[in-house]
């Protein structure tokens, strides 16, 4: 038997890992995986569950919850001398790391992925002294994501988030940024927003970095040039397309290590989760943490 430490939220996704709790650890048992639960109890929390599961030497960490749960899994494993492989049973409100890699939303698929045992090296983003896996950014709409209340994404999910994007779209500001890419070269204006891309999905939207890997030792810089409100909404149009990058006010570029500063006060945003504020070191960890994956590499998150 493999010894699993599942970390789990028991808010997630309308509350369905609660509910699925006992279907999802019988599953597991029957597939030769022990696993001994952790319930989170707030911010940070599965945070330290990690990285005492790393120090225990569990087989496996599987995190079942949202891209939130995962985002504080791998911060309390990333600095691990010892990081156990990790599972993923995606019951959040968005899952756009599962997306992106192909894990299957659906409990039981997800449960018989880590039962396969098969995993990938995957790269992971540092912003400082924190880490993430899919996304870091700033600017105004980046904020959307850590102001929706967590009893309305329970109640009403992923609309939650298109809410308050429509709220704030009317207080879009351009902020001076400063940007210094490694290999890449240095950028000084005032932008909407710039995201940093570890992964193709982000946000909902699947080809907003179309050519991105988990694997390429790289991240996908986009920095959104000053426009006004109707030429945001012909680039949001034009990303759910994946057609935003030729755009004249769109910046891309890739590089392992991006610094950015500015004169204003600006939040980061990790993984949909709020990650302190500017200046900010971004750098990538090469292949650091393995996930449990299908082996045929056409698993779809549906």
């Amino acid at each position: 038997m493999k010894r699993a430490r599942l970390i789990y939220n028991p808010t997630s996704g309308r509350e369905e890992m609660k509910r699925r709790l006992p279907d999802i650890l019988q599953r597991l048992d029957q597939g030769g995986i022990e696993a001994t639960c952790h319930a989170t109890i707030g911010e940070g929390d599965a945070t330290l569950a990690a990285a005492d599961a790393a120090d225990r030497d569990y087989d496996m960490i599987i995190a079942a919850g949202g891209d939130g749960t995962l985002y504080e899994v791998i911060n309390g494993l990333a600095n691990k001398p010892n990081r156990p492989p990790l599972g993923i049973l995606p019951v959040g409100t968005t899952n756009d790391f599962a997306r992106a890699t192909g894990i299957p939303k659906h409990w039981e698929y997800a449960c018989d992925l880590i039962i396969g045992q098969y995993t990938r090296p995957i790269d992971v983003g540092k912003a400082n002294d924190r880490y993430f896996i899919n996304i870091a950014g700033g600017g105004s709409l980046t904020e959307l994501t850590y102001d929706v209340p967590s009893k309305l994404k329970t109640m009403i999910g992923q609309l939650a988030y298109y809410m308050k994007g429509l709220e704030k779209m009317t207080r879009l500001r351009p902020t001076e940024l400063k940007f210094e890419a490694a290999g890449v070269g240095d950028f000084h204006d005032e932008f909407m927003m710039f995201l940093i891309c570890n992964s193709n999905s982000v946000g909902g939207f699947e080809r907003l970095a179309p050519e991105s890997k988990l694997d390429d030792g790289l991240l996908d810089v986009l920095l959104i040039k000053r426009m006004n409100l109707a030429e945001f909404i012909k680039l949001v149009t034009l990303a759910l397309r994946g057609e935003h990058l030729n755009d004249s006010h769109v910046i891309h570029f890739r590089t392992n290590e991006l610094k950015v500063k500015t004169p204003d006060y600006v939040q980061i945003n990790l993984d949909g989760e709020y990650g302190g504020a500017l200046p900010c070191t971004f750098s990538v960890l090469p292949s650091h943490l393995r996930i449990f994956a299908d082996e045929s590499g056409v698993s779809t998150y549906q």
